[in-house]
C-alpha cells in the first residue's frame, strides 16, 4: 500500500513537512510498514518558494535588493530546475518588511521585486514563477518594472521613483530600456484573486487599508491608479481593468501581465505543476491532504481543493485531516475529497488548540488511519 501526503501548513503551528512526518509515523503504527511519501506544498502565498525547493530538491539563490522603503536587504528565490525559478514578491516587497508605524502605501514600492526578477534573469532563468501575495505596496507595479529598465515619466519628462504617490504623476511610459532578457523568458503569476486594477473592487480599496492607507490616502491612490491605468491604455492599447487579477498586490499583477506578458495562474495549480504532482500520483492508493481550517473559502484556490481536484481527475481517493471545519466546509467534497476529520477531539479554547497542535494532529492522524483500516476490513467482507 502506498500513501502520499500533501498538506498545507497549519499557520503558526505545523509545517507542511511536519504534517507528512507525523502522518508517516501514524500510518506505520496502524498498518505496519507501508510506503509513505510527503510533498511540501503551499497555495502561492507565504512559504511557496520553500515548499517548491524542498519538493524539487532545488536550491536557494540570494540577491541584494531593496525593501518597500528602499532599504537594502538580502532576499532569495528558488532554483527549481535548470532554467526554472520560483519566487515570492513578499520577500522583497512584503508587508512584514515595513514597521507598523511606517506603513503608508504612498511611500512603498515594488522596486525590490523587480531587482529579484532581474537577478534571476541575469543567472539565465527563462521560466519564472512569481507568487504575489502579501504586498506592502500600491504602486501599480511601477517600481518593479522600473527596476527592469522601464521609465515612468512625469509631465516634465522627469523619471519617477515608482512608489504609490507617483501614480498621479505619470504622464508617459518609456520601455525602450526594458531588460532584453524579459522577451526571452516566460512568467507565471501565482495569484488567486481576480480584482481589477481600479474601482471599488480594485487594488486600492480592497487591499490598501491593510497596508496603512487612511480614507484620504486611499482616495488619492485610487485617483492616481486611474491615471496610471489611462496612461497604460493610451500607450499600449490594453485596459488593465479588463484583466482578471490586475489589482493583485497593489497593481503588481497589472504590471507583470502588461509589461512582462505574464500568465495568471492559481497558486496551488502552479505549485502542483512545479512539483510534478500528477507524476507523483503514479501507484498511489490514497492521498491525505489538509489545512488549518476548512470552510467555503477552501474551494477557491486553496491546497485541499487543488489536491482534491487532481486526485479526482486521476481516480485516486483523497481524504483531509484539518485543524477545524467552518461554514461551507462540506463543499470541499465536490472537489475530490471523500472524507474529512478534524485534529481536535473536544471543544477547547483556540489558545489551547494551538499550544497542543502537534499532539492533536498526531492523534487525529491515528484516528484517520484507524477509520481507513476499518473501511478496508468492511470492503474485504
Amino acid at each position: 500500500m502506498k500513501f502520499l501526503f500533501v498538506s498545507d501548513s497549519f499557520k503558526g503551528t505545523i509545517t507542511s513537512e511536519q504534517s507528512a512526518q507525523m502522518l508517516t509515523k501514524a500510518a506505520n503504527e496502524i498498518f505496519g510498514s507501508v510506503e509513505c511519501k510527503g510533498i511540501p506544498v503551499a497555495d502561492g502565498g507565504e512559504g511557496t518558494t520553500d515548499a517548491v525547493i524542498k519538493a524539487c530538491g532545488g536550491t536557494k539563490v540570494y540577491a541584494e535588493v531593496h525593501d518597500p522603503l528602499m532599504n537594502p536587504i538580502k532576499a532569495y528565490y528558488g532554483k527549481s530546475g535548470e532554467k526554472k525559478a520560483v519566487m515570492e514578491m513578499a520577500v522583497a516587497s512584503g508587508l512584514p518588511l515595513v514597521h507598523a508605524q511606517l506603513r503608508n502605501p504612498l511611500n512603498t514600492t515594488t522596486y525590490g521585486t523587480g531587482e529579484l526578477i532581474a537577478a534571476a534573469l541575469k543567472e539565465g532563468f527563462t521560466d519564472i514563477s512569481i507568487a504575489i501575495g502579501g504586498s506592502a505596496t500600491n504602486d501599480g507595479g511601477m517600481g518593479c518594472i522600473r527596476a527592469l529598465g522601464a521609465k515612468f515619466l512625469d509631465k516634465n519628462g522627469n523619471e519617477l521613483e515608482g512608489k504609490g504617490s507617483d501614480l498621479e504623476k505619470v504622464c508617459s511610459i518609456d520601455i525602450s530600456g526594458l531588460n532584453p532578457a524579459v522577451k526571452k523568458a516566460s512568467f507565471t503569476v501565482m495569484c488567486d484573486v481576480t480584482n481589477p486594477l481600479c474601482g471599488k473592487d480594485g487594488a486600492t480599496f480592497t487591499f490598501g487599508r491593510q497596508k496603512g492607507g487612511t480614507p484620504e490616502i486611499l482616495e488619492r491612490l485610487e485617483k492616481g491608479m486611474q491615471n496610471y491605468r489611462d496612461v497604460i491604455i493610451k500607450t499600449f492599447g490594453i485596459n488593465p481593468d479588463e484583466i482578471a487579477g490586475s489589482g493583485a498586490a497593489g497593481g503588481l499583477g497589472a504590471a507583470l501581465l502588461v509589461f512582462l506578458n505574464g500568465k495568471l495562474k492559481s497558486g496551488i495549480e502552479t505549485v502542483l505543476d512545479l512539483t510534478e504532482f500528477d507524476k507523483q500520483l503514479e501507484g498511489v492508493d490514497l492521498v491525505v491532504t489538509g489545512e488549518g481550517r476548512t470552510d467555503w473559502q477552501s474551494c477557491f484556490g486553496k491546497v485541499v481543493q487543488g489536491v482534491g481536484d487532481r486526485c479526482k481527475k486521476h481516480g485516486i481517493p483523497a481524504v483531509a485531516l484539518v485543524g477545524s471545519m467552518g461554514e461551507g466546509a462540506e463543499k470541499i467534497f465536490d472537489h475530490g475529497i471523500i472524507s474529512m476529520l478534524t485534529t481536535v477531539s473536544d471543544t477547547i479554547p483556540l489558545e489551547q488548540a494551538l499550544a497542543n497542535a502537534e499532539s492533536s494532529y498526531y492523534d487525529g492522524a491515528v484516528r484517520l488511519f484507524r477509520f481507513i483500516k476499518a473501511g478496508m476490513q468492511v470492503a474485504g467482507k
